[in-house]
């Protein structure tokens, strides 16, 4: 049931704007922190049964741990579906304030349910493999560079700096394989995870940090959630290709390179994928479509925290 008195709050580097979708009470505020605290104490007094606001590249993580510790209900939502509603209802002018008001009205139509906030071990864990993958793309790069000719002294420098990148992301798996061995709230699903053929450690460590809804959706929900729903573009008689669309871009590119594993060393999904193949589907087509099997057999095995067992047919 979508809430009643809801508050919007538009986040940009340096201040926020509020606007209570009863009262129609719009303020704004500084982002420094002691503002912040401020703001927040005004926003609990307007009583909301939902604070909404857009996921804004970091800035709103101050805000939305100040609003969790002084038990506000608060979601964060996409910007992307937040811009679509506003076009929907012909707001077309775009301001901060404006922007707010949208949040506001967004949340108190939408069926919203409050976020609960990740932990301060699960926020380091995620920023820490999120710098993992920015290191790989780093490394990536400077490999790249080194194919075309270079000055000796240049090439040098590239491969000084691979090797320095080479380190950094060791030291980085190594930590990241020290909190799934001895978190308590990882070590268990962890090793879970880990008896599937294919899956390893950075796609459960992708899994564990940046997807903490696994266990709690259904099948549908997780392969959207990833991003490897495939979505219907039909129109009268008109049939079109399924596509995927949207998702979380870091965890579906990581359970992709697992599903390439696992289509050859899984037997469920060298199968499934075998199958597919053999009805005609286009390569692309049946690793995805393994791609969305393996993650909704992971979300089953979390949630009934049940081991890998191929003989069930999946888990």
């Amino acid at each position: 049931m979508a809430a009643n008195r809801v508050v919007g709050i538009d986040v940009s580097k340096k201040r926020f704007d509020a606007f209570c979708s009863t009262t129609k009470e719009a303020f704004k505020a500084n982002s420094d922190m002691k503002s912040v605290e401020a703001f927040v104490d005004r926003v609990k007094a307007l009583q909301p049964e939902l604070v909404v606001l857009e996921a804004s590249g970091g800035y709103e993580r101050t805000l939305v741990c100040a609003l969790a510790a002084a038990e506000v209900p608060t979601a964060v939502v996409n910007p992307r579906q937040v811009r679509d509603f506003a076009r929907s209802m012909g707001r077309l002018a775009k301001t901060d304030k404006i922007d707010a008001a949208v949040l506001a009205r967004f949340g108190a139509v939408m069926d919203i349910e409050p976020q609960s906030l990740p932990t301060e071990e699960a926020q380091e864990a995620s920023d820490l493999l999120t710098r993992r993958r920015q290191l790989i793309d780093m490394r990536t790069m400077e490999k790249n560079r080194l194919k075309t000719p270079v000055a000796p002294r240049v090439e040098r420098d590239l491969r000084e700096h691979i090797k320095w990148l080479d380190e950094r992301i060791e030291e980085h798996d190594d930590t990241i394989d020290s909190w799934m061995r001895h978190s308590k709230l990882w070590c268990e699903k962890a090793a879970l995870l880990q008896t599937v053929p294919g899956v390893g450690r950075i796609l459960t460590a992708t899994l564990l940090f940046s997807v903490p809804e696994l266990g709690n959706l259904n099948r549908k929900e997780i392969a959207a959630l990833v991003g490897v729903a495939p979505m219907n573009r039909d129109s009268g008689q008109y049939r079109g290709a399924r596509t995927t669309s949207g998702g979380r871009a870091g965890v579906r590119n990581v359970l992709y390179m697992a599903t390439v594993v696992g289509k050859t060393h899984n037997p469920v999904l060298k199968a499934f994928y075998d199958r597919l193949i053999a009805a005609g589907k286009p390569p692309k087509v049946a690793i995805t479509a393994c791609m969305r099997k393996l993650v909704t057999i992971l979300n089953v095995m979390v949630r009934d925290k049940t081991s890998w067992a191929p003989q069930n047919g999946c888990c």
